[in-house]
């Protein structure tokens, strides 16, 4: 064994709870997983904590170390000062289970609102084409592991409580692998406004800064859902085409540049 660490850990339900202290032995090399499941092996058998792979691809043991929305298998103890007193909790944005396992299956019904994949008519030879640009575009969202800690950072979601009329970062990069995929056809622009909530992020990037796979999530995918919203309903072109013929002015989506 090593030195020892001491960890504030949030222990109760939905009922209420408090933080209880524990003093864990730790080796080189751990992380905070790994110290959590010390303690409940040795000190707390019923502390409730959820995990899978412990590889950091799951997304299940996400938490808030410190104040920061973090996978516990990803953050190791040597990110924090050999002084410093860790403090863990669940994620502030969902409902409390027990201890620091949340319910996170809001997520999962947003998921199931977002119309699916629609592939248009093959060409004429019957073969179905697209560009490696397009391809590299939509790519980069499908890292995804749904691990829901830009969810819970999204100020939308986490203070102002606004589930009724935002489906959050995960689900605007979800959206946006679907607009931006150029064998899709399905329109989804109308709910991406009304229903989805495209207008209530602010930009402030906080989703981007916690995604463990460094998703660009602001820039390469809540961005152009935004124009492409501002395209559609306020360019005034198209309110002048609609005024004169009664119908939309048909313009192929706009390829913005891929930010890394």
């Amino acid at each position: 064994m090593g030195s020892e660490r001491t960890f504030h850990i949030w222990r109760g339900d939905a009922s209420g709870g408090e933080f209880k202290t524990y003093r864990v032995p730790v080796d080189q090399g751990m992380v905070v997983l790994d110290a959590i499941l010390r303690v409940q092996a040795t000190q707390a058998n019923d502390l409730g904590v959820r995990w899978n792979c412990k590889a950091g691809k799951c997304g299940s043991c996400s938490m808030e170390i410190n104040g920061k929305p973090r996978l516990a298998c990803m953050t190791r103890l040597n990110t924090f000062g050999p002084d410093t007193e860790i403090t863990v909790q669940p994620l502030k944005t969902f409902p409390l289970i027990k201890d620091l396992v949340t319910d996170v299956s809001w997520n999962y019904r947003q998921n199931e609102r977002i119309p699916p994949f629609k592939i248009g008519e093959p060409g004429p030879d019957g073969q179905y084409r697209m560009y490696q640009e397009d391809v590299d575009r939509v790519q980069e969202f499908r890292k995804c592991i749904e691990c829901f800690l830009c969810q819970d950072v999204c100020h939308v979601l986490r203070d102002r409580d606004r589930k009724d009329a935002f489906v959050g970062p995960r689900f605007m990069a979800r959206l946006a692998s679907l607009e931006m995929h150029p064998l899709d056809v399905e329109d989804r622009i109308p709910e991406i406004k009304a229903i989805f909530g495209s207008g209530m992020c602010n930009i402030t990037r906080c989703c981007t800064e916690v995604c463990p796979e460094h998703i660009q999530i602001t820039d390469n995918a809540i961005i152009p859902l935004k124009e492409r919203v501002v395209d559609r309903y306020y360019d005034p072109l198209q309110r002048l085409v609609r005024a004169i013929t009664g119908r939309k002015l048909r313009t192929r989506p706009r390829k913005l540049p891929m930010k890394s």
